[in-house]
């Protein structure tokens, strides 16, 4: 491969795997495709915009004749772009469909018509709903579990996934789709839970929790979820398969508030329990089994180590989350509504 197509590079997860292909395959050329919405940072890669072998093009994967124009010269796509925050689709999903949905059929379409050797479609755990056997037993979800999504959000993601998979059944166009759990680690959105959690200890300012706060996730390092797609970019044989990735390290959303507070040193009374979101879902959690059976692949990181380097880069990095969290009015009016109205109705 000589060109890689990434969706979305701008974005958390997206930007974190530009910088490391970035450092673990410097031949390759990385072509950054992003719209920047609210999300969409292009200081998470001001590090590397000057590098021969990377290029930022500014543009929206619904746009029918720049995806074509672009995957003429791709060897491979890693599609990450997407509408991505479950509270935001309940608000308003209009978009996510828009996004997820067609954005991703647009892509489909000029990866059929200009063929490419690899297209990894980045789906989510999301997609299954609650964790959990088709008895209704609690257990860490399967390839083979039925996608029961429960928020707009889900639904759109589920949309993409199954669209993705019906492009190789019926076009042969090279899918791999992958399902991976919570991520977290630097260049993450401040509303995001772990960002979230982080910068408002910082300032002192109650750290929001849904409900009774005993949600659970199984969480991995940006990092690791960076090396698994690096894996199924370069894999041959499994076209047209679904791979969960997950690191198998659950935590409740009190168990990381705990740890977060712990870290900053900053007490307990800063937890505030306020009303429930709309279909929350009380487990996510993948087998990735298959995956670490096939690849021969583990995570290699711990999550409380991992977590405390990950408040470490948001205490270092003040001055990047502080812009957004300040003068982004797109957050302040999410934050206002999404919060502000849900204090004292836990």
């Amino acid at each position: 491969m000589k060109q890689i197509l990434v969706t979305g590079g701008c974005g958390f997860i997206g930007s974190n795997f530009v910088h490391y292909m970035l450092r673990q395959h410097p031949e390759y050329t990385i072509v950054n495709l992003d719209k920047l919405t609210y999300a969409g940072n292009p200081e998470n890669l001001r590090d590397v915009e000057h590098l021969p072998t990377y290029r930022f093009v500014h543009g929206d994967i619904a746009d029918r004749s720049l995806v074509e124009d672009l995957m003429k010269d791709a060897d491979a796509v890693v599609h990450f772009a997407a509408e991505t925050h479950v509270d935001r689709s309940i608000m308003d999903a209009g978009s996510f469909i828009t996004t997820d949905v067609h954005g991703t059929f647009v892509l489909l379409e000029a990866a059929r018509k200009f063929p490419v050797r690899r297209f990894v479609h980045i789906s989510t755990d999301e997609v299954y709903g609650t964790a959990m056997s088709p008895e209704g037993v609690s257990r860490p979800s399967l390839e083979t579990d039925a996608l029961m999504p429960l928020s707009p959000y889900a639904a759109s993601k589920a949309g993409a996934d199954r669209l993705a998979f019906s492009y190789w059944a019926t076009h042969n166009v090279p899918v791999i789709i992958s399902r991976c759990s919570n991520n977290y680690g630097p260049y993450q959105y401040p509303e995001k839970l772990i960002p979230l959690f982080v910068t408002n200890a910082l300032d002192n300012i109650p750290l929001p929790v849904y409900g009774d706060g005993k949600n659970t996730r199984d969480w991995i390092f940006v990092e690791d979820h960076c090396r698994a797609i690096d894996t199924l970019l370069h894999c041959d044989g499994y076209d047209g398969e679904v791979f969960n990735i997950g690191a198998s390290q659950e935590f409740s959303v009190l168990q990381i508030t705990d740890l977060i507070l712990n870290i900053l040193g900053k007490p307990a009374s800063l937890l505030q329990y306020v009303k429930d979101r709309a279909g929350h879902v009380p487990r996510h959690a993948v087998d990735s089994s298959k995956f670490a059976r096939i690849f021969d692949w583990n995570p290699v990181t711990n999550f409380e180590a991992m977590l405390e380097k990950t408040v470490t880069w948001y205490v270092e990095h003040e001055s990047w989350w502080r812009r957004i969290k300040e003068q982004d009015a797109n957050y302040r009016a999410y934050y206002q509504q999404q919060y502000r109205e849900r204090e004292g109705k836990s």
